[in-house]
C-alpha cells in the first residue's frame, strides 16, 4: 500500500489509537494481530509515545515485520495456546499487564486474550471483526473493570492520519510488500488472501 493510497481501514487505525485507546507517552500496549491494521496500530502507538508495545500473531513472517518496524516484543501464537497463558506471557514480557490492548483480528480466542491480558481498569479496543457471536470472559472484564470499546466508524479519522503521515511520525512504506498493476487485481487479492502480503 502506498502512503497516498493507505486503505480506509488503516486510516481508521490512527483514530483508534489516539482517541479510543488513549495511548500517551509511556503507555504499555498489546496489539493482537500483526496484519496490516495491527502493524499500523503498532506504528501509531509508538508515534504517540508508547514505551513498550507487544504484538501477537500466528505468522512468524508477520511478527518479523513487526519487530523490524518497532515492536518491542513479539509473541508467536499457536492454536494450542490458551488465552490465559498468552496473557501471562505478555505481562511477563512487558513487566506488567498492558494498560491498553488493540485487538485487530476478530478471532474469538484473540479477543479473550485481549481481555485477560489487559490490566485492571485498562482499555480493550475491538478493531477486528469476526463472527457475530463470540464467547468472552465478561465476568473477568467486569470484576477487573476492563473497559471494552468497539469502533467501526470513519467519522473524524482523516485529520490525524494525514497529519501523522505528512509529518513523518508514521512511516508506512515498510508495509508495502507487493505491487500489482490493475490487470493483476485477482492475483493481488489472492496474494493477500494467502497471507504473504
Amino acid at each position: 500500500m502506498e502512503e497516498s493510497n493507505l486503505r480506509r481501514e488503516d486510516r481508521r487505525t490512527f483514530y483508534y489509537i489516539g482517541q479510543e485507546a488513549g495511548v500517551t507517552l509511556g503507555s504499555t500496549v498489546l496489539v493482537c494481530g500483526a496484519g496490516p491494521i495491527g502493524l499500523v496500530s503498532l506504528l501509531v502507538a509508538k508515534a504517540m509515545g508508547a514505551s513498550k508495545v507487544a504484538i501477537t500473531d500466528l505468522s512468524q513472517e508477520r511478527l518479523s515485520m513487526a519487530k523490524e518496524i518497532g515492536a518491542d516484543f513479539v509473541v508467536a501464537v499457536t492454536k494450542e495456546d490458551s488465552p490465559q497463558s498468552l496473557a501471562k506471557n505478555v505481562a511477563e514480557l512487558l513487566g506488567a499487564p498492558p494498560k491498553m490492548t488493540i485487538e485487530c483480528t476478530g478471532a474469538e480466542s484473540s479477543v479473550q486474550t485481549a481481555i485477560y491480558a489487559t490490566q485492571s481498569g485498562g482499555v480493550v479496543v475491538l478493531v477486528g471483526l469476526g463472527k457475530e457471536m463470540v464467547s468472552i470472559p465478561l465476568v473477568n472484564a467486569a470484576a477487573r473493570e476492563v473497559d471494552i470499546r468497539g469502533v467501526f466508524r470513519y467519522c473524524n479519522t482523516w485529520p490525524m492520519a494525514i497529519a501523522m503521515l505528512s509529518s513523518g511520525k508514521v512511516n508506512v512504506k515498510p508495509l508495502v510488500t507487493h505491487r500489482f498493476p490493475l490487470e493483476q487485481a485477482l492475483q493481488a487479492f489472492e496474494t493477500t488472501r494467502q497471507g504473504p502480503g
